[in-house]
């Protein structure tokens, strides 16, 4: 006989038991939100939910608005799970603006405000979707949940509904993430299908900002977008952000400013939310804090820059499958030509139908064998057999067999239209419908073709107003260490050798971030690097401590120390650019422990300098002093030995005279596609610079700006006209469109002004102005071009012929009047002398 505990155990482990039922009912639950809840299905895009609350919509629609109360309440006849569930998604689908056209306060996405009660907005059907979405005639239908209405298994969508309006989902063991695409990209690439081209597919978003969509990877699982707001710099003192990236809201995206500033990750005095129509959020920077520098650290610390992992997984067949966007859009072209097959087949049926009773309606009357209904037949029946008799001889002109129910048709029409009947006008409608059916047929026969009519249709209708809104831009990698702001203060204990945030009674170093790495030397030759933290003991007699820049190749160290073994003493010159974190180096020959240096200096651009060497005066040396140069050394790794410099015991080692750089000039480019300064070869090549030599920028809205060679700051590659090694004495030539005169002007002058990194205006103010060309060569010769085609003039001017060095204030000389087909670039060959020049 069973125990109590096995009785217990056979009844979970029975399939029919409690055990049993979990399993059932889990199973079941886990299919029931797969399916009816979270995951859109593939041949409509839609979730349950949106499908009936449009298939409501459908119902009720008069043309007018309804209050989003009276749809909710519509709608629950068919989705059992209460108003608020309805709502939500309706709302949702509203924001959209593409299936539903709304009245009142629907919330806003950017900001997170919520819609007005249901009581109050109101909705209905847009034409696109009433033109999209709904066709009775290819709808498959089923039972509601209560068996009493019957509702649309999958609306017919002649769209890919799926790819415009995206979707978001968590379901039990798998979710959904296809992110919105632009609704004429989705039409011209449905086009390009359907011609058998390829296209490309990117996401765009309401909320516009810009996105990198490097590895999108056509929005398959594995993929990822990044998406930034717009941050433009105000003035020195202000940036304002013009966008949020996709789902984050200007709340949200506040309070990440607002944190990351009390991490001190960033220094702000006041961030301010000034959206209205636009986003604009005001972000005022603390005193002598970088622009540039903190737009880069916004996006690296804040929601300014978001990450998004795509999933494409959608409902095929009651079951989810995992596709890239580029399958969604095919498959979804493919099934708007198979509704479109569907409808062009269903209406030439209607319209042979249509044709057959005409001609019978021609023949009965044409024929006279309406008489027939006034002979004196004995029953009704034989006069149908009489009329179907009389037909005879016309049937070969239909094109299916005539009905009993084609007869009794016929004689119902009232006796007195048959005397008004107009043959001409039956022969009208006849030829109407052979021409309607002759161009129905060969739609059928050239489906394709007028598949891709029908989306052209779709962009021509319905494509005005919805533009892409999301910049699609590559975005440079921010190294957050690099932009984080310095929140703390790093101490440094020389004697006992220990350097740290939490040593505030020592001695104060610099200011630090604590996202930076430390190097340190020691007096015995020991290098380490070390994380910012409050307290890490290095070594004694601490020489030097900095925060370190990996792959800095410019820092330079110099070292002169001696060996412990054999008292001889070195000098080497080195640069650390990669290392082992909390590792320690012996910089010296051998590791003895009697080994130290005598000298030591960092040197942030390579100088080698002359030091004066004392010996010890108890040496047998004949001269005790001698001067040692730095730059006869070669820059070497940090485990080279070094250069012999005495091996006698030295005394002392002093600096005699500073040095001067040993590298050569810094090349730099400058990479358009992200506005960075660079130096692996990204871009245009800019020049070689020396420590003290600046960059000239020039922008199309007629603004320079001189900067120093720090590769932190960021340009607007957009508006970059000019961009080059500033030079003083160099004469610019610049040609601006005056929008108030309608004339282009010239101008040619010298940088006056002496500070860096500020924007100048040059041209002249007015609204619409805008700088057109710019050079900075010796003798410009501008080819001025008017009209397009054979029409299209061509000048060639010589600019220093034209007009003479000015103030970079003054206004400059009419160059020509403004055309829309007028267009400028300066001659890069040497001038033709057989042909003439204008001046």
């Amino acid at each position: 006989m069973a125990t109590n505990d096995d009785q217990k155990i056979n009844v979970f482990d029975n399939e029919s038991g409690v055990g049993g039922q979990y399993k059932t009912w889990f199973l079941d639950y886990a299919s029931y939100v797969i399916l009816e809840r979270a995951v859109p299905a593939l041949e409509d895009g839609l979730k349950p939910v949106q499908r009936r609350i449009l298939h409501a919509m459908k119902e009720m629609d008069d043309g007018r608005f309804n209050k989003v109360a009276n749809i909710i309440g519509q709608s629950m006849q068919y989705h059992p799970h209460g108003d608020a569930s309805i709502g939500d998604a309706l709302v949702n689908m509203g924001q959209k603006e593409l299936l539903i056209e709304t009245q009142g306060n629907w919330g806003d996405v950017r900001t997170g405000d919520d819609a007005a009660a249901p009581r109050y907005i109101e909705a209905r059907l847009s034409k696109f979707a009433l033109e999209v979405a709904f066709n009775p005639k290819t709808t498959d239908w089923q039972t509601s949940y209560d068996g009493r209405k019957q509702e649309p298994v999958t609306l017919p969508m002649k769209f890919p509904l799926l790819l415009a309006q995206g979707a978001d989902g968590i379901a039990v063991g798998l979710s959904t993430k296809i992110l919105p695409h632009n609704f004429c990209e989705l039409c011209e690439a449905s086009i390009k299908y359907l011609r058998g081209k390829k296209f490309e597919l990117l996401p765009d978003f309401i909320t516009g900002g810009m996105i990198d969509a490097t590895n999108y990877n056509e929005g398959k699982r594995g993929g990822k977008v990044r998406v930034r707001a717009i941050i433009e710099e105000l003035d020195k003192k202000t940036l304002v952000i013009r966008s949020v990236p996709y789902g984050i809201t200007t709340a949200s995206l506040m309070e990440s400013i607002v944190k990351a500033n009390d991490q001190g990750k960033i220094k702000i005095k006041k961030v301010t939310d000034e959206t209205a129509k636009e986003v604009e959020i005001l972000v005022e920077l603390a005193p002598n804090i970088s622009p540039d520098i903190t737009i880069d650290a916004l996006y690296a610390f804040t929601d300014c820059e978001i990450s998004i992992s795509p999933n494409a997984c959608v409902i095929v067949n009651n079951k989810p499958q995992f596709m890239s966007v580029h399958e969604l859009l095919r498959l979804a072209t493919e099934s708007t030509k198979d509704l479109l097959k569907r409808e062009l087949e269903i209406k030439l049926a209607e319209l042979q139908e249509k044709w057959h009773y005409t001609s019978l309606e021609k023949i009965f009357f044409e024929e006279k064998i309406y008489k027939e209904l006034e002979k004196g037949h004995e029953t009704w029946e034989k006069v149908i057999v009489a009329i179907d008799k009389a037909f005879e001889p016309f049937k070969k002109k239909l094109k299916r067999a005539i009905t009993r129910e084609d007869i009794l048709k016929l004689t119902e029409k009232p006796v007195r239209r048959i005397y008004k009947l107009d043959i001409n006008e039956l022969n009208t409608q006849i030829k109407g419908l052979e021409a309607e059916i002759k161009q129905v047929k060969h739609d059928l026969e050239f489906l394709n073709d007028f598949a891709i009519a029908y989306f052209e249709n779709l962009l021509k209708k319905y494509g005005k107003g919805r533009e892409r809104k999301t910049e699609i831009k590559l975005f440079d990698t921010i190294q957050a260490k690099h932009v984080a702001i310095a929140n703390t203060k790093l101490y440094v204990n020389r004697a006992e050798g220990f350097v740290g945030t939490g040593l505030k009674k020592d001695e104060l170093l610099t200011e630090c971030s604590d996202l930076d790495d430390i190097i340190v030397f020691t007096r015995r030759g020991i290098m380490k690097i070390v994380r910012v933290a409050d307290k890490v003991f290095i070594g004694k007699d601490i020489i030097h401590v900095a925060v370190f820049q990996k792959n800095d190749e410019r820092m330079t160290y110099n070292m002169i120390y001696v060996d412990g073994a054999t008292g001889t003493s070195y000098a080497k010159r080195f640069n650390v650019t990669g290392i082992t974190r909390d590792k320690e180096y012996d910089l010296t020959k051998g590791g003895d422990a009697k080994s130290k240096v005598h000298y030591f200096t960092a040197n942030a651009n390579g100088e080698a300098e002359v030091v004066r060497i004392v010996l010890s005066p108890n040496c047998s040396a004949r001269v005790k002093e001698l001067d040692f140069y730095f730059e006869e050394l070669d820059i070497k790794g940090r485990t080279s030995q070094g250069n012999q410099v005495t091996k006698y015991p030295i005394r002392s080692v002093k600096l005699k005279e500073a040095g001067k750089s040993t590298l050569a000039n810094r090349k730099l480019w400058f990479d358009d596609t992200i506005g960075r300064l660079n130096t692996e070869e990204k871009g245009l090549f800019i020049g070689s610079f020396a420590a003290d030599e600046k960059i000239l920028a020039m922008f199309g809205d007629g603004s320079y700006k001189v900067t120093d060679t720090e590769l932190t700051q960021r340009f607007d590659a957009d508006k970059v006209l000019l961009i080059e090694k500033f030079d003083p004495e160099k004469i610019i030539t610049a040609i601006y469109l005056d929008q108030e005169k309608l004339q282009f002007s010239v101008k040619r002058f010298k940088i006056e002004t002496t500070t860096l990194n500020t924007k100048y205006y040059f041209i002249k103010e007015g609204v619409g102005n805008w700088l057109e060309a710019v050079t900075t060569a010796q003798t410009p010769v501008l080819l001025l071009s008017v009209g397009r085609g054979a029409q299209q003039h061509t000048q060639k001017i010589k600019i220093t012929n034209f007009v003479e060095v000015m103030g970079w204030k003054a206004a400059g000389n009419k160059l020509a009047d403004y055309s829309k087909s007028t267009s400028m670039e300066w001659e890069t060959k040497k001038a033709d002398p057989s042909k003439p020049e204008l001046f």
